[in-house]
């Protein structure tokens, strides 16, 4: 029988035209749970999960250099077993964590996702810090030590190759593995309602046409790829009847964060440009399997960063709602374009690494992926528990270099901040997490 096939979306062919080995496209979900975990039984789980989302069990199919699309496989069964057991040693979660980041899943091999169990020794707390390479300039303080705990605890490491799928499409997948392990309803809670508002323009924006500014360099590390680093903060207080969401906040915080660090390092003030995923999917079992998130830009002028947070804050969420509201491509019908079969994808993927080269420039400035509250309980059964913390990172390749993740479990903020080597160091990021955090308190404000 001949396997089904699908044609790449587009952004899974753009992904696919422009990978790199030093800085591999992976997505990191690092899932904190109190108690341990049984191997045999969470494999059974898992796999019995991939098998109620079959678009997950995909592979690239092999193709000649003259075929005018890449195509996913897919396959009914994994290539490989996809869930592996760490036992507990002082240095098990970092080395879990560098993994995640410098290893990506084989797209030759379905599915192209893993899962490492990490298993924390009793007594102790994962800690909250970084991962991969030795610092070239200390951190202002420690980044949140292990804490003590009268149970061991399991930390989820999920892997993803993100040419595939993103973050929430596995979160989902790990949902339905929850409630397949513990036996316990894992269904989506409803999201928050809001008040409906009325159809808004968005507000004068700064200029596209010149490039935005750059995060300024560190000190970069001598390896290449990703560092990262994670930290659990309050969430941000918001006065009942606010007109602007977390989001609004994460948002004006991290054009914030990075207009101080720019100061700090002499570079000249120009506008901000943040990407921000916006998803629209249901997160159900209906919930498509893939990458399926698009990208808007939210632009911010040098001079609006010195308003009032009142009317910063107004301001930003009048922009962001004006532009989830838009309707358009993933990635902008210039990327819709490119990946139309007008030419073999050999010829296609040397004009798309060249476009995006000569395009480095008008890169925005950084990407914000704020996942929000997670919707699912993530309840493994009595032993096991229920998740207290969810971190996601995203890649973070130059031009950009930096990447903010968020998202909420428990009343709490679980922050990522992830970068490249070339442009920052273990150091560097553990300042910009003091500077996150200052600024987050500062959003604070009464409407």
């Amino acid at each position: 029988m001949t396997p089904t096939r699908i044609p790449f979306p587009v952004v899974d062919e753009v992904s696919r035209h422009c990978l790199q080995e030093e800085e591999p496209e992976t997505v990191h979900i690092e899932v904190h749970l109190p108690g341990p975990l049984d191997e045999p039984r969470l494999r059974k789980a898992f796999t019995e999960a991939l098998h109620r989302h079959p678009r997950i069990l995909m592979r690239e199919a092999a193709g000649s250099r003259f075929r005018r699309r890449y195509e996913w496989e897919l396959t009914g069964e994994p290539d490989t077993e996809v869930v592996t057991f760490t036992p507990a040693g002082p240095r098990a979660l970092r080395d879990a964590r560098t993994r995640a980041l410098a290893e990506a899943p084989s797209l030759s091999m379905s599915p192209p996702i893993r899962l490492e169990a990490v298993a924390l020794a009793a007594g102790m707390r994962a800690a909250r810090g970084g991962t991969g390479g030795r610092s070239n300039t200390p951190p202002r303080r420690a980044a949140h030590p292990p804490d003590p705990s009268p149970n061991a605890g399991t930390v989820l490491v999920l892997t993803i190759n993100h040419t595939a799928l993103d973050g929430p499409a596995c979160l989902r997948i790990l949902a339905t593995a929850a409630e397949l392990y513990g036996g316990r309803d894992n269904n989506p809670a409803a999201p928050p309602t809001r008040p409906a508002a009325p159809p808004q323009q968005a507000p004068d924006t700064p200029t596209t046409w010149s490039p935005p500014a750059r995060v300024a360099q560190g000190t970069p590390d001598p390896s290449p790829g990703n560092g990262m680093l994670v930290t659990e903060l309050p969430l941000p207080h918001r006065p009942k009847g606010s007109p602007y969401t977390v989001n609004d906040q994460l948002m004006v915080t991290t054009a914030l964060t990075i207009a101080h660090w720019n100061r700090e390092h002499g570079a000249r003030p120009r506008p901000l440009r943040i990407t921000m995923p916006v998803d629209d999917r249901p997160r159900d079992t209906t919930m498509p399997i893939g990458n399926g998130t698009r990208l808007v830009e939210v632009p911010f002028a040098p001079v609006e960063l010195k308003a009032e947070m009142p009317t910063l804050l107004r301001r930003t969420a009048e922009r962001t709602c004006a532009l989830k509201a838009l309707t358009r491509p993933q990635l902008g019908h210039g990327a819709a374009l490119l990946t139309t079969p007008w030419a073999p994808v050999a010829a296609r993927a040397a004009l798309t690494r060249g476009l995006r080269r000569a395009a480095a420039p008008w890169t925005s400035t950084t990407l914000l992926s704020n996942i929000g509250r997670i919707p699912y309980p993530l309840d493994f059964g009595e032993e096991a528990g229920r998740v207290h913390a969810v971190w996601f990172s995203a890649p973070a390749r130059m031009p950009r270099g930096l990447t903010v993740t968020t998202a909420s479990t428990a009343g709490r903020l679980h922050l990522a901040l992830r970068w490249s080597r070339a442009l920052l160091s273990h150091g560097d990021g553990a300042h910009l997490r003091d500077l996150f955090e200052h600024y987050l308190h500062t959003t604070e404000v009464a409407p």
